[in-house]
């Protein structure tokens, strides 16, 4: 590689990793609009614990066997093949060919081979999972919120990895060709790519040449755009999945955590000291996404919009409007435009969550049962969100149902969700006596 080829290179990579950290402080901002707080899980064996299984093992995916196989081979190959993009980095920028092997690494074409099972694997991973997206009938991939671009993002991922593992490919193949031909150093042969060399028999010197040059720098700009294009996408759980387990709230599912302002006020009523500083602007449940906390919103940009929050989700299978993956999609769209406006200074745009991105007959249809936090793959929880907003509609917007008016007031006066006195309340007992 001359010089002209590795300045290109490393302006190359200081351009790419100046998009890639512009976007990354972006979300970080956009995260940080959220101002209600949140208590983190102090428990640190859990949180590793949680770490370990839901992100890095992967746990929750494999209730459904055969996308938990595919995602299985995507996700170790991510990591293994990233491995070789190492060496092909250190090449870029010092003008070296295959410098591992230049330094005497052992078994070199074993290490190189067993990347190329990966790469295979992954292939043959996107393959299938293109059809089962596109040409199979599964329900959850056929949803509303998934039209336009959610279903193009997904596509173009996948098809660009195909172009990846093809490149890496094409990539170890000529350079073999090449060894035999004395042009590049004998590194040994590659399990793979070795039975691709016939391909490459009717082709000049010259043409694999350039063919395995084309090779290389497709692979390493499609990396490179691979890594900035991900910010954009639904595919950022990638790296998000990692702290977001992390700092996955470890409490029961079935326990809804009271509201600090109201909790404060009654500890101030009873003459005893609030939690927190109270301030004279309390605002009870999530209007826009200001409201929300910083981890409901890192759960927004963690969604890989797989779909098995919704499918599982009673309302949404009886065919109400209620789909925990676009309440997701939804706060991380919002807090896009928010961000967006904040920068440029333009002031407020006369929207909010509530109305212009999450209707309220979604929030309603909600029944709390957790379905969808226990399904996600990575611990993302939609209802935090929903029973914020619905905490909004109840004492911010007095929008609630008349009927669920009724019951609430029943239960505060009654103690149960009937208009009966209390006394009355065992007289069934006598009944079955």
């Amino acid at each position: 590689m001359n010089l002209v080829s590795q300045l290109f290179f490393l302006l190359l990579i200081s351009i790419s990793s100046f998009f890639i950290i512009r976007r990354v402080l972006i979300i970080r901002r956009n995260i940080s609009l959220a101002k209600k707080p949140v208590k983190v899980n102090t428990n640190k064996k859990t949180r590793i614990k949680n770490l370990l299984l839901l992100a890095f093992g992967q746990k929750k995916m494999f209730k459904k066997i055969i996308p938990a196989i595919l995602h299985f081979f995507l996700y170790v190959g991510f990591i293994i093949i990233n491995i070789e993009v190492i060496e092909i980095v250190i090449d870029g920028l010092f003008g070296t060919h295959r410098i591992f092997s230049e330094l005497g690494m052992p078994y070199y074409n074993i290490f190189i081979s067993i990347i190329e099972f990966f790469v295979i694997t992954v292939l043959i991973s996107c393959v299938i999972l293109l059809v089962r997206r596109n040409l199979l009938t599964i329900n959850r991939f056929k949803s509303r919120e998934l039209k336009g671009w959610p279903t193009l993002d997904a596509n173009l991922i996948l098809i660009f990895e195909i172009i990846l593992m093809l490149a890496v490919i094409t990539l170890n193949t000529t350079d073999l060709v090449l060894q035999d031909a004395k042009e590049y150093p004998i590194t040994g042969e590659f399990f793979f790519s070795t039975n691709f060399k016939s391909l490459f028999d009717s082709f000049s010197l010259s043409t694999i040449l350039l063919v395995e040059r084309i090779s290389w720098w497709v692979h390493i700009i499609g990396i490179l755009f691979f890594a900035l294009y991900i910010t954009y996408s639904k595919h950022l759980h990638i790296f998000l999945a990692f702290p977001n387990t992390y700092y996955t709230d470890a409490s029961p599912l079935g326990k809804m955590k009271n509201m600090e302002s109201i909790t404060n006020e009654i500890k101030i009523m009873r003459g005893e000291k609030p939690d927190n500083n109270p301030t004279n602007s309390i605002t009870f449940g999530a209007k826009d996404i200001e409201d929300l906390s910083w981890k409901n919103l890192l759960d927004a940009y963690s969604c890989s919009e797989c779909g098995r929050c919704t499918s599982v989700c009673p309302p949404n299978i009886t065919g109400k409007k209620l789909s925990p993956r676009k309440i997701m999609m939804d706060v991380r769209d919002r807090a896009e435009e928010v961000g967006k406006r904040k920068v440029k200074k333009l002031g407020d745009d006369n929207k909010n969550l509530v109305g212009d991105y999450i209707s309220k007959e979604e929030i309603l249809a909600c029944t709390s049962c957790n379905a969808c936090v226990e399904e996600c793959p990575i611990s993302i929880n939609p209802l935090d969100i929903i029973i914020e907003i619905r905490r909004f509609y109840a004492l911010e917007a007095s929008q609630l149902p008349q009927e669920w008016n009724l019951m609430m007031q029943n239960i505060e006066t009654n103690f149960s969700p009937w208009k009966f006195p209390i006394e009355d309340r065992t007289k069934w007992i006598d009944e079955i006596k």
